[in-house]
């Protein structure tokens, strides 16, 4: 009898009778995920209508007078049928994203109520990346975390994540063609990309890399050629009868160049006009911005004098940044809840349980994003 009942709760785990309490296709499995909207908590549903239709029609085309003792080989049949044209309609929509969520649980350990933890490579999967990249708020927040990761943490991505990752750089390369916008930002992340992994290619190999070596040996093709693409890239001249910078006066001009955090951009708009050269090689200018980016302490440890015995500021610029890391300063970041452990937009928000949220929240660098996640 005890064989018996033990055959009898097998073929009811096999079968998806209502023997076992949790109905899915793994009891391990942390369950449905849910989505907060103003009617209230809804189900994610990661498959389309037209998917649902066709499991609704093959319910209909099951025969109504079929006898007792059949009815479980329909059933299991049918289950196989609907996994299949799942399994069919996700590899064939190559558009539709992995994942859609805004906020991910960032736990580092398992417990009896919580199964698993988070990686790097499944919180760049689930969090929505791909529509930040078209956020102007978010991009150079997305373009320094995909930088870092292709400086260090590429090999700990997984496949699916790898698969994520260079699906989003191809849209910010498209993106920067289009838009003829921060090509500079662009052209630092492949060349860091491309030296990572032409070091791992030749030091490393297949050791080391997650997938086949000729799927590293192709990426590493587009990004050399997403490389010629900027290089060749021409900016057009935009035709416009309404007032531009330049026609700006000197002293609202040198306003903006002091709001500038960024040395690049104020060289490169020194190069416009004279005058803008003049304002750019201001010493008052570089002051401000060396004292912005580093602090009295660092600053006094790498003094830089000019011929006259002046301090160069626009060069101590340049030798600061080789020892210090420079502020980062982006329009929007992700932000990470103490209470919650939940990594999230913080335009979106996220179901918060604290009696205060606002003072759980604090803002994640792309560094201590990756930090995160470090064992």
């Amino acid at each position: 009898p005890v064989a018996l009942c033990s055959f009898c709760n097998l073929r009811g785990l096999v079968l998806g009778r209502k023997i076992m309490p949790f109905w899915g296709l793994d009891w391990r499995s942390p369950g449905w995920s849910w989505m907060k909207t103003e009617d209230g908590w809804k189900r994610c549903e990661f498959y389309s209508h037209e998917l649902e239709r066709e499991s609704n029609q093959l319910i209909i085309s099951y025969p109504n007078n079929v006898k007792s003792e059949d009815q479980e080989e329909y059933n299991e049949n049918y289950e196989i049928t609907v996994k299949k044209r799942r399994k069919d309609h996700f590899s064939n929509n190559k558009s539709q994203p992995f994942y859609q969520e805004k906020w991910i649980c960032a736990h580092k350990e398992s417990t009896r109520e919580r199964h698993g933890y988070c990686t790097l490579g499944e919180a760049f999967n689930r969090l929505d990346f791909s529509s930040a990249v078209h956020d102007i708020r978010r991009f150079t927040y997305m373009v320094r975390l995909l930088q870092l990761i292709a400086k260090s943490e590429l090999t700990k991505l997984s496949g699916a994540a790898q698969k994520n990752y260079f699906s989003i750089l191809e849209k910010i390369v498209r993106k920067v063609l289009e838009d003829q916008q921060n090509p500079r930002l662009i052209k630092e992340l492949l060349q860091d990309l491309n030296s990572t992994i032409c070091m791992l290619l030749r030091e490393a190999g297949r050791f080391v890399l997650v997938g086949n070596i000729n799927i590293w040996i192709c990426r590493l093709e587009t990004i050399r050629a997403w490389q010629q693409e900027l290089k060749n890239l021409r900016m057009n001249q935009q035709i416009s009868t309404s007032l531009g910078f330049c026609d700006l006066p000197l002293h609202m001009q040198n306003n903006i160049l002091y709001r500038l955090s960024d040395a690049w951009d104020i060289i490169n708009l020194g190069q416009v006009t004279p005058a803008l050269h003049v304002l750019s090689e201001a010493r008052q200018l570089w002051k401000k911005l060396c004292q912005y980016h580093f602090s009295e302490k660092e600053i006094c440890r790498h003094l830089v004098l000019s011929e006259k015995g002046h301090t160069d500021w626009k060069l101590m610029f340049f030798a600061l940044q080789k020892y210090y890391p420079k502020k980062e300063q982006y329009g929007d970041t992700l932000h990470f809840c103490q209470h919650c452990s939940i990594l999230f937009w913080k335009d979106s928000g996220h179901p918060c349980t604290a009696s205060d949220p606002d003072n759980c929240f604090m803002p994640v660098s792309p560094q201590h994003f990756i930090d995160l996640f470090k064992f």
